[in-house]
Parts: C-alpha cells; sequence; structure tokens
C-alpha cells in the first residue's frame, strides 16, 4: 500500500461554505470552523502516513447539532444485565459528571468490516479514537487502526508515533479507543482495564467499545473505570498480564457502561488504517 498524502484543499472549502449554508436548522460547519485551526490554516503542511483513509457518510461535509433538538442523535442505551458492571456512568453515586461524546452511526459497523479478516480467524483488532471539543462536547471524528501485534485475546499497537503524528496534526483528544472480542463474550479484561486507565487519565470522559460479534447476549459494549473507585484500584495495581482484581471496599464496580455517549447519524469521521 502506497504512502498518501492527506492535504485540505480550497476547492473544498468552498463547497463547504455553500453547502452549509443551505440549511439553517442545522449547525454544519466548514472544516476551518470545527476543525482545529492548526491543522486549517497550514496549506502547505501536511503529514505523510502509510494509511488508506475513509470518511463517512460524505466526503466533503460533517455536521454536529444539538441533541435535545436533532432527530439525527440518539442517546445509546445501556444493558443492566451483567452483575458487577451493570450501572451506568451516570447512575454510580462515585463517578464524576462527563461531557457528553458524540460518534458517528456508522463507526461501530465499518470498524467491524476492517477487522472481519483478522476477526474470521480469532485474532484481536484495536483501534483508537480520537475527537475535538466544541461547546462542551467531544466529537469523535478519527479512527486511527495502527500497526498492531494481536493474538486471540490480546492487541497491542505498535509504531505509536505515527498515531500522534496524526492526533497532533489535528489537535484530537484521545478520547478513547475501540477493540474486538472476536470469540469472547462483551466485558473488560483486566489487561483492557490497565489500557482503558491509561485513556482514562489522560481524558476523563475517555471510553472503551468492546465489540464481541459472537455474544449473542450483547454484541458490543461502551465502558470506562468508575472514578474514583475504578481509577484508584487500577493506579494501585502494579501486575501485568491476566491478572485479578479485588472488588472496591464499598462493593462498587470497578468499571461501568457509558450513558453520556450518543449516536449522530451526520457526524463525518475518517478513518487512517495504518497497518
Amino acid at each position: 500500500m502506497r504512502n498518501q498524502r492527506f492535504r485540505i484543499i480550497n476547492e473544498e472549502k468552498d463547497e463547504l461554505a455553500s453547502v452549509c449554508s443551505l440549511d439553517s436548522s442545522t449547525s454544519c460547519s466548514p472544516f476551518e470552523s470545527a476543525w482545529p485551526t492548526s491543522f486549517m490554516t497550514a496549506s502547505e503542511h501536511c503529514i505523510t502516513v502509510h494509511a488508506v483513509t475513509k470518511a463517512s457518510p460524505s466526503p466533503i461535509i460533517y455536521c454536529t447539532e444539538n441533541a435535545h433538538h436533532d432527530k439525527h442523535i440518539s442517546h445509546i442505551k445501556v444493558s443492566d444485565s451483567e452483575p458487577g458492571h451493570s450501572k451506568s456512568c451516570s447512575e454510580t453515586a462515585v463517578s464524576k459528571k462527563l461531557q457528553d461524546v458524540h460518534i458517528s452511526a456508522r463507526l461501530m459497523e465499518d470498524f467491524l468490516e476492517l477487522a472481519r479478516d483478522n476477526t474470521k480467524n480469532d485474532v484481536e483488532t484495536c483501534g483508537i479514537l480520537g475527537a475535538f471539543l466544541k461547546m462542551g462536547t467531544f466529537y469523535v471524528t478519527t479512527l486511527i487502526i495502527p500497526k498492531q501485534e494481536s493474538t486471540s485475546n490480546s492487541c497491542q499497537a505498535i509504531k505509536e508515533e505515527e498515531i500522534f503524528a496524526i492526533q497532533n496534526e489535528q489537535s484530537l483528544f484521545p478520547v478513547g479507543w475501540i477493540h474486538t472480542h472476536p470469540s469472547q463474550s462483551c466485558f473488560m479484561s483486566s489487561i483492557d482495564l490497565h489500557t482503558q486507565y491509561s485513556y482514562q487519565v489522560m481524558v476523563p470522559e475517555a471510553f472503551a467499545i468492546v465489540m464481541a460479534p459472537t455474544d449473542t447476549s450483547r454484541s458490543y459494549g461502551i465502558f470506562r473505570l468508575s472514578d474514583p473507585v475504578g481509577m484508584s484500584v487500577l493506579k494501585d495495581c502494579p501486575e501485568e498480564g491476566f491478572h485479578h482484581h479485588n472488588e472496591p471496599a464499598d462493593g462498587g464496580p470497578i468499571y461501568e457502561h457509558c450513558s453520556n455517549i450518543y449516536i449522530n447519524s451526520n457526524l463525518r469521521f475518517e478513518i487512517f488504517d495504518l497497518r
């Protein structure tokens, strides 16, 4: 796969401005206002990565809209089907107030498609989610599939400098990650919890999406560590690999479902497959 250069061109910006002026009921933002300034104004500055890029739902625009007014935005409801981590983060008293996060309606579906070959071979696939912050809401606009080393129950990103290059170029917040459990149920393993800690300690809103296509009871889950209880457990844990975590003294969950996540069918996102 050959190296590709990713560049924003002036013609795209003109088209964006004209399209966004057509519908005043939608807060529709062209690249220059929605993407970080450091990415937009440097017309001669671009990054080179070994990647395939894909945009959805449109290669030209994306729109962000208010959740309480918009029929295109829906709240992800969580299932309270499993003991130990059944409460959502908004229902758990120990967890802190979180800002809302919007993700595309197609992001998880497209990720599963990219992971299909690995899933058939019982090998995990992982990706990193990048977002920009606008008026108190995170919008996930980038899915990065890094070079990685994987087994049937683990996945480790390598060449992380390529991930950082994209995040830095676009001034993205690392709001979370997504990975498959190709033959396991939908849950957070001890290794997953440590990975989640590394994200959540940087961005409190960071979350983990677990895709479990063979789990007939729940094909995916969106989780985070409870805060401060779960965060404290992981902070004080020196273990590596798969291991047991003791339940918190107050009986609360170490991790929990997220209820601050919204599906936005008009949210544009890009995929960088670096493998």
